[in-house]
């Protein structure tokens, strides 16, 4: 012994290395190599059991919020009793479709029975053609729990093949009955995206213990009647199951094979989900674990010679060399790169951490710029919403009014007023709809006419469809503004158009006025820093032309803002480009 303690001594650090590496990865794998044959069996029948049990918590989840979806539809589509009403056929038929494509993965058909009998659907001209003679039974069902969603048994529906229906009366703002709104649900697609989540094979159950997906005749797991098409359990089998109790059990099937049956919790609906395995799966795979330990021993013994010493001698040490430089980094914006001496995976290791490194600290430099501009823009705005000059001026002209008993017109240009100042105070969002940045418009554009006379005029053509959409508040009120005193003032009166479409996917607003224009020179410069115009103290805010562009990039990106096109002598028209942004998309954070 102290011969062989004395050979270790004398040897070198890394054969050292390499024998302790061998001798300890050699005796950790044949532990668990040994270890893993005892288990093999126990360890892999569980794992199956809990991934199907998860996975069919995971489907039952799904299933839940699938028909959540359905629900949402039928509650959306009873507010809309004016569908019901004579005249509206194809508003209610248009409708129907729009909800149908948009929820095409769950609702087949959707239909809209009024209590007169006449029935609307998502694809009236096949409902014309072949009908759905459950629509009856189904507008009782819907009246039997009043008030609430029922939910019909499977059934076949001319419509929509294998289905079973969502059903829920509609009433108008008396509480007179119109009709019932009806959603065949897509089984189909249903059955397509759950069969992917189960092991082996599956059964939908409704609490009357009909099965909803769609089985497959294919399935060599589940007893079949003999000759019946679509294929229908046994009815043996299905007591059996129907008996089965939630979680893990054992059940006879095909061929009086023992099955694993994984039965999940009832869902809202009273359905629940059954998950079938054989047990002779759970221990096909013992066998040829064994042989490949047998075979994996003897040629790990081999690698493992030559590996331990590839490791010791070329790979550890410059690795722990790596980590060790790594852990010393705690901050990314000040760091020195690491030097590259090597051409292997080692030296591209640190070349791409180097880019990396680099990579971060550009990304904090620009998104820190961002958001020190974005703030100041802000404070910008912030600092000089209301000019003093303009309230003194607005105050002053309501005077003069009052003193000519002019009383109406004072009582209108205060209400414009206060509505103006409520509006740019309004701190609750940075947004508004483009309905409501119109209105502080006429407001403004109240006054303006009240203090300057008629010869301001304007005009609002702006598609109806846009209204409801987001903006940035006080994006339009700065153009109408300047092309106010700086377009059509000089000229002592003019007309102010703005107008606003939908154009490839973006909102496009247009303010064009037909004052003195300016040269293509100052067009182009007019959004740059060089470029400032002389701002009148009588304006209602001292937010300019480049105020606006920049806060829509910020918000948005480069490719919106806004363009300028001018011709002197003819007018100046200013494009708005914004994003297709609603409210949803606001509270969620998305902006474009």
């Amino acid at each position: 012994m102290s011969k062989l303690f004395n050979w270790y001594s004398g040897l070198g650090l890394a054969t050292k290395q390499f024998i302790y590496l061998f001798i300890v990865t050699l005796f950790l794998v044949m532990v668990l190599a040994y270890r893993n044959l005892s288990e093999a069996e126990a360890l892999l029948k569980n794992q199956v059991i809990r991934d199907a049990e998860l996975l069919v918590g995971r489907t039952n989840q799904y299933i839940d919020a699938s028909l959540d979806n359905v629900e949402n539809m039928l509650l959306l589509l009873s507010t809309r009793y004016d569908l019901f009403e004579d005249g509206n056929e194809a508003i209610a038929a248009d409708t129907l479709r729009k909800f149908a494509d948009y929820n095409n993965s769950i609702a087949k058909t959707l239909y809209l029975v009024r209590t007169d009998g006449k029935v609307y659907a998502n694809e009236q001209v096949n409902y014309d053609i072949i009908g759905n003679p459950m629509l009856p039974e189904l507008y009782k069902l819907a009246l039997e729990n009043y008030g609430a969603i029922n939910v019909s048994e499977p059934y076949y529906s001319t419509m929509s093949g294998h289905t079973l229906a969502y059903v829920l009366p509609v009433t108008d703002a008396r509480r007179q009955l119109q009709g019932v709104v009806v959603a065949e649900v897509n089984l189909d697609s249903l059955t397509e995206r759950i069969a992917p989540m189960i092991y082996q094979s599956y059964a939908l159950m409704t609490r009357d213990g009909n099965i909803i997906n769609r089985l497959d005749s294919r399935d060599k797991m589940l007893p079949y009647q003999a000759g019946a098409y679509p294929p229908v359990l046994q009815e043996s089998f299905r007591e059996q199951l129907e008996a089965v109790k939630i979680g893990v059990s054992r059940i006879e099937g095909n061929h009086h094979e023992m099955l694993a049956v994984v039965k999940s919790t009832t869902n809202r609906l009273g359905w629940s989900l059954a998950a079938f395995i054989e047990e002779d799966y759970f221990y096909q795979g013992l066998q040829q674990l064994n042989n490949n330990y047998r075979t994996a021993s003897v040629v790990w013994m081999i690698i493992l010679l030559l590996s331990a010493y590839l490791l010791s001698r070329s790979f550890t040490k410059p690795i722990r060399r790596f980590v060790e430089k790594m852990d010393r980094l705690h901050d990314v914006q000040i760091v020195a790169k690491l030097p590259v001496t090597r051409k292997d995976e080692i030296g591209r290791l640190t070349q791409s951490y180097n880019d990396m490194l680099e990579r971060i600290q550009t990304l904090l430099h620009k998104t820190k710029s961002a958001e020190e501009q974005k703030k100041e823009y802000e404070l910008k705005m912030l600092r000089s919403q209301i000019a003093p000059h303009f309230l003194y001026n607005t105050l002053a002209c309501i005077s003069s009014l009052a003193k000519q008993q002019r009383i109406d017109e004072v009582r209108d240009t205060i209400r414009s007023l206060v509505k103006l100042l409520a509006f740019s105070f309004d701190k609750q969002s940075e947004y508004v709809s483009i309905e409501e940045e119109l209105e502080g418009l006429r407001m403004y554009m109240h006054i303006q006419q009240v203090r300057y006379g008629e010869q301001y005029t304007y005009e609002l053509d702006v598609d109806p469809s846009l209204l409801q959409y987001r903006i940035l508040k006080l994006t339009l009120q700065p153009l109408v503004e300047n092309a106010l005193f700086h377009g059509i003032s000089p000229r002592n009166g003019g007309l102010i158009t703005i107008k606003g479409k939908l154009e490839h996917g973006v909102i496009r607003l247009y303010v064009r006025d037909n004052g003195i224009g300016i040269s293509r020179t100052e067009a182009r410069k007019a959004l740059h820093d060089q470029f400032e115009q002389e701002r009148s103290k009588y304006r209602f805010t001292g937010i300019g032309l480049r105020n606006v562009h920049d806060r829509i990039r910020i918000h948005h990106g480069v490719p919106y803002g806004l363009r300028i096109g001018s011709t002197p002598g003819v007018g100046t028209v200013i494009r708005v480009g914004i994003p297709v942004l609603t409210e949803n998309d606001e509270r969620l954070g998305i902006m474009g």
